[in-house]
């Protein structure tokens, strides 16, 4: 037997000389899906990415995605592939490897204020428009703080798209 079948099962014998194949102290952790809740956000980390139609490398490849930071949905899992989907409900599968918890968005409004502060009457400091990339730093009820072109500040979750309605960052 080999050192890495030695390593991970064992057979063990059972009833009318049947063997059963027992795996030793789980799937290896580069192998298995992660425990993190499904759905969630995350954002691209590479500068560029397969989507494919399925989870490995012998499925055909749909697009490419070339732009680090931009927000996704990760509605499935299998072993180290993460089926994905974009603002527009594209979807397909890309290599964990290729994305990263940090959290974005993308605001799905035109001219969105970011204000100074995290009350809904601060002073705005930018117009934001619509499909325009964020980073998200932290959110509350109704305002997300957000990191923009060299800006900080705050604006209404709701025309952001990356967050959950009832999520707190």
């Amino acid at each position: 037997m080999s050192k890495f079948f030695k390593k991970y099962f064992s057979v063990v014998p059972v009833k009318c000389g049947i063997f059963l194949l027992v795996i030793i102290g789980g799937i290896h952790s580069a192998w298995a899906a992660s425990e993190l809740p499904l759905p969630r956000f995350v954002s691209l980390k590479s500068s560029e990415a397969n989507v494919r139609t399925g989870p490995g490398l012998r499925y055909q490849i749909k697009w490419v995605l070339v732009r680090p930071g931009m927000p996704l949905e990760v509605t499935a899992e299998f072993e180290q592939w993460r089926r994905i989907r974009d603002i527009q409900g594209a979807e397909g599968w890309v290599h964990r490897a290729m994305i990263s918890g940090k959290r974005a968005g993308i605001t799905m409004k035109d001219n969105v204020l970011l204000l100074r502060d995290d009350d809904a009457d601060a002073f705005p400091i930018a117009r934001i428009e619509q499909g325009v990339y964020l980073e998200l730093l932290e959110c509350d009820e109704m305002l997300c703080e957000v990191a923009v072109d060299g800006y900080q500040g705050w604006m209404p979750r709701d025309a952001i798209w990356g967050i959950y309605s009832n999520e707190k960052i």
